[in-house]
């Protein structure tokens, strides 16, 4: 299925990034614990996302945008593709531990 990109203004829920060419749609509350509400978020943001945090705890414990940007392993990450361009790609870690 194609997917049109995103109108130009449209910038990333997460980083606040202009949006690319590839858009994709992050649960905030993910679907397997009942969310239904999607935000446009770049590739690698929402890899970050769930490389960091668990479906569980993005439901009960950051349960919207606002609460995931009070993580300080969020907040290094925003601070470190803030200047790359909207199609930036890097392979995406896994929270250690």
């Amino acid at each position: 299925m194609h997917v049109p990109p995103p109108p130009a203004e449209e910038r990333c829920a997460l980083c606040q990034r202009m949006l690319g060419r590839r858009v994709e749609w992050h649960h905030v509350v993910p679907k397997s614990e009942g969310g239904r509400a999607t935000v446009p978020v770049h590739p690698i943001c929402h890899r970050t996302i769930h490389a960091t945090v668990s479906n569980v705890d993005l439901a009960r414990v950051y349960p919207t945008i606002e609460a995931l940007l009070e993580r300080e392993d969020i907040r290094r990450f925003l601070s470190w593709v803030d200047d790359k361009p909207p199609d930036f790609h890097a392979p995406t870690r896994r929270k250690s531990g």
